[in-house]
């Protein structure tokens, strides 16, 4: 077993963000495994110079809208894109390496939106991965990631009462996180930090939210209870610019 490095960022447009210093913070994290979301291109609208990575893009049908993408130095024994169902496969948000100890899941999960108008597909969403990656975890350990649009708990965003029952912070999406939780998935930040504060991933634009760090803690890296005991380190990348989200951050033996 090795020491791994697994960062996973939504870049909100990686057009917009290779202007914005991407390749400097890529070479700075020095990642084994580096996830995307919210890539916002289809094929042929970038192509990412990285030497001695694999790269796998997982692109929406709708032009400019959602997508994955994951690059990792180990080529993998396979790769699924997709959750295999049909209705939740046209947004490009999930990618699924399979390695020989463990499973790989790069996920962005679909907002709940304003006035929560997507609330119903964003639950049918959460079953349907919950039971996803339950499945793998059956047959090996799994590590995945990503912007799951939920602060789980009031410490994981500035302004718990005002945003009560708001997208990323309604009681519906709250409690499939407790789901996905009871499932036997680790919160990996919260289990070496149970009680840190103002550790934020993702701030709005607008506000000067993130110069006063009024923000939300929706990037996570989850994994296999089983192998909870090998992680060494969950980060937050407060220090890294280039979108409206920073990157986080999983060190783990596997």
């Amino acid at each position: 077993m090795a020491e791994k490095h697994f960062v996973s960022w939504n870049v909100n447009g990686i057009r917009a963000c290779l202007n914005k210093d991407f390749a400097a913070s890529f070479r700075a994290l020095h990642a084994d495994v580096f996830c995307l979301q919210e890539t916002k291109v289809v094929d042929g609208q970038v192509e990412l110079d990285l030497p001695g990575y694999h790269q796998y893009w997982n692109y929406a049908e709708k032009k400019g809208y959602s997508g994955t993408a994951v690059f990792s130095k180990e080529e993998p024994l396979s790769v699924k894109y997709g959750l295999g169902i049909p209705e939740h496969d046209t947004e490009g948000r999930a990618i699924t390496l399979e390695f020989e100890n463990f499973y790989f899941v790069c996920v962005y999960v679909p907002n709940a939106r304003d006035g929560l108008v997507r609330i119903d597909y964003r639950m049918s969403w959460e079953d349907a991965f919950r039971e996803y990656v339950s499945a793998l975890d059956k047959n090996k350990p799994v590590i995945f990631c990503g912007d799951l649009n939920v602060a789980h708990n009031e410490i994981d965003l500035k302004n718990p009462k005002a945003n009560r029952g708001n997208a990323g912070f309604s009681d519906e999406e709250r409690g499939k996180f407790n789901e996905l939780l009871a499932a036997g998935f680790v919160d990996s930040y919260r289990y070496f930090y149970p009680d840190a504060e103002g550790q934020y991933s993702w701030w709005s634009y607008r506000f000067r939210a993130r110069e006063n760090n009024a923000g939300w803690r929706i990037d996570y890296f989850l994994v296999s209870d089983r192998i909870k005991d090998k992680m060494i380190d969950s980060k937050i990348h407060q220090e890294i610019f280039g979108s409206d989200h920073c990157p986080v951050e999983l060190v783990i033996e596997i």
